[in-house]
Parts: structure tokens; sequence; C-alpha cells
């Protein structure tokens, strides 16, 4: 067969073999690190207030709960205090941290699978690099999240 004929036989199906790699290999590059665009910095600054009787925090209300605002996880841990952290993954500052019931509750990016105590202690390889943790105070019921 010609290489001309061949070729106009892939037609299509070889336009996609070529184009879908590089369409899905375009928020990461060859090495599963996150491209730049799709970074975040870490959040700063922050000083706000959760009504724990509105609707935004009704999730806080159960524990394991969480909620997340400003690029921060509010959540209200297994035994009952409210913890915060970092919406922002201190491994490649992707914004996929959330609370999880395992463990006796954990913060886990999933990312990449880097996963974090309430302290933002690394809890495996993927970083060593600390997750940032925010204060919380509760007053009546008014759950204050600050640095």
């Amino acid at each position: 067969m010609e290489r001309k004929r061949f070729l106009r036989n892939l037609g299509a199906g070889a336009a996609f073999a070529i184009v879908f790699p590089c369409v899905h290999g375009c928020s990461k590059d060859g090495n599963g690190d996150v491209a730049p665009e799709d970074m975040r910095p870490i959040p700063t600054g922050i000083d706000f207030t959760i009504d724990l009787d509105a609707q935004e925090g009704a999730p806080l209300q159960n524990n394991g709960g969480f909620i997340l605002k400003e690029f921060v996880v509010v959540a209200k841990n297994l035994e009952g205090p409210y913890v915060a952290a970092s919406q922002i993954c201190s491994h490649q500052q992707t914004e996929e941290v959330r609370f999880i019931s395992k463990d006796g509750g954990i913060y886990y990016c999933s990312t990449h699978g880097a996963r974090f105590d309430q302290t933002g202690k690394p809890l495996n390889s993927i970083t060593s690099n600390p997750l940032k943790i925010f204060r919380t105070e509760l007053t009546g019921n008014i759950l204050r999240v600050f640095e």
C-alpha cells in the first residue's frame, strides 16, 4: 500500500491518537507535576467568622464535617473541636485538600495523595512540607478562623 493511501485511511484515528495525549497532558507535565497556572498561593492574612447556626455552618454540626471558605478547610474533628488548614496543598499548591474521617481525622489532597495530621505534619512521603494550619476560636455560635 502507498504511504499516501495508508495515511489517508488512518485519517481521524491518527489525528486523535496524536492530539489526545497532548490535550490530556496540558494540565501536568510528563513528571506528573502541576502546571504553573494550576498552582495557587498558600492563603495568608486569614481572619473570618462562620455562624454555626447559619446554612454555611451546617456541615460543621457533625464530627467529621467540613466546609471550604477563602481557600481554608474548616472542620469539626472527630472528637468535637474545630480545626482549620490551608485548602492549598503544601506539595504543589493545588486546591484539593479536604478533611477526611480516616485515621482519626486527617487532611488529604487528592491531587497526588498527600496526607497530613491535624497539626499539618505530613503523614506520607509525598511531601515533607507541612500543611499550613490556622487557629480557631468559638464564641457562642460564631467560629472565628484566623492566623
